[in-house]
């Protein structure tokens, strides 16, 4: 899922409806954006593989392949990411991708000289062969599971004896009010803004450490670490209105509003974000957790 900026809740069905609709096309086309907002995440979780002297790497919630394609590249030949999404635009972006560096085969399973290669499904309940990976890595992508013990059980599978876990996820909104800056300021004119629930699948579900502890030991996984990670975000001045009106719980629901509604909430909305632009750039700390567990 790599998003770390929108919202879902309810069932698989919904999820998947969402994230193969407006969700889903909506990272697509904020891609380049995007990536680089979330360049230094991607950065951790590529050491992360180094450090494990990982040769097979899953990626959950992959979205359009930059942190997949990133570990492939650091790698080598010695190595290979595979990247797992239920978004279908998005895993058709990273197919895409992969097939433009090197010649790759961005295809599930691929040749012998694929080093990154993408499936679609949900992570949650694929059919991962028992063992295959030496490390399980996603940026922003394992907060959006309907049944987290069910899935991150399902990831332990995947992985060899003494494999590892890392990832990176938010931690709560009070701690993170560049993230929510969009919806508060449109709530008072829209009162259908759907509401963040803390306790089902979003941004902040991981936001309890606790939580994400008791997950992770529920579905027999050890040695759990988790530290608190803030790390320094830019985007330029000019992506700002995209980024607010494409993303998040006010993008879901702009794209249905009167002309004239629209204009005047983005004028409020963007003017909400003026603590957070510094000249040609937008800048926020993102207030994150890096988790790490062994198989």
């Amino acid at each position: 899922m790599d998003r770390g900026i929108d919202i879902v809740h309810g069932d698989d069905g919904e999820q998947a409806a969402r994230w193969n609709g407006t969700a889903g096309h909506a990272w697509v086309e904020s891609r380049a954006v995007l990536d680089e907002l979330f360049r230094p995440f991607e950065d951790l979780l590529v050491e992360a593989a180094v450090t494990e002297r990982a040769s097979r790497v899953l990626d959950v919630g992959c979205g359009t392949g930059s942190t997949t394609l990133a570990v492939a590249r650091r790698l080598g030949a010695r190595g290979r990411c595979v990247g797992v999404d239920l978004s279908e635009p998005m895993i058709t972006v990273a197919r895409t991708r992969a097939g433009q560096e090197g010649g790759q085969n961005g295809q599930e399973g691929g040749n012998e000289g694929t080093r990154a290669s993408f499936v679609l499904a949900d992570a949650q309940d694929h059919p991962f062969e028992p063992g295959t990976f030496d490390l399980v890595v996603s940026r922003f992508g394992v907060m959006f599971f309907n049944d987290s013990v069910e899935a991150f059980t399902n990831l332990r599978r995947a992985v060899r004896d003494d494999g590892g876990l890392r990832f990176i996820t938010w931690r709560g909104p009070a701690d993170n009010p560049f993230m929510t800056t969009a919806e508060r300021a449109a709530a008072p004119f829209m009162p259908n803004l759907p509401a963040r629930r803390p306790d089902g699948p979003g941004q902040f579900a991981f936001a309890d450490a606790d939580r994400v502890r008791r997950v992770l030991e529920e579905s027999g996984w050890t040695g759990v670490d988790i530290w608190p990670l803030d790390v320094d975000c830019t985007l330029p001045e000019s992506a700002l209105v995209p980024y607010f009106t494409r993303l998040g719980p006010l993008g879901l629901v702009l794209r249905e509003a009167d002309e004239r509604i629209r204009a005047g909430l983005v004028e409020t909305v963007r003017a909400a974000f003026d603590p957070y632009v510094r000249g040609a750039e937008v800048r926020f700390t993102a207030a994150c957790w890096t988790v790490g567990a062994r198989a």
